[in-house]
């Protein structure tokens, strides 16, 4: 017995074989540097492109580079360390929340 024909159901082209076989991946460029901006309420201390921040939470001290995964942390009394193509800027602070997100490092002081 011959079951009818469903035209509702589209037929597929593609054999199984190649439906399996890994698609080429378009690979993005590495981010080199990344925008950092550190503020406190009522000051600016740093709002510019950098290669790297280093700085200290509750877990020890820690380093944030270009394609860091998106991470919030509060910062413990340090000295932040921004590397740059200028040179290297210490800033001394006592707390802080860093949030980092698409090569954003944003650092808020006094909260």
């Amino acid at each position: 017995m011959q079951e009818p024909a469903d035209s509702s159901i589209p037929k597929s082209t593609d054999s199984p074989i190649e439906a399996d076989k890994p698609q080429p991946t378009v690979s993005q460029p590495k981010a080199t540097d990344m925008h950092i901006k550190i503020s406190s309420p009522f000051h600016v201390y740093y709002d510019d492109r950098a290669k790297s921040i280093s700085a200290l939470n509750d877990t020890g001290p820690f380093d944030i580079l270009p394609g860091h995964r998106n991470f919030m942390t509060l910062v413990s009394a340090c000295e932040l360390v921004i590397r740059a193509e200028a040179g290297e800027q210490r800033i001394k602070i006592a707390r802080a929340v860093m949030h980092v997100k698409a090569d954003q490092v944003t650092v808020f002081l006094d909260v």
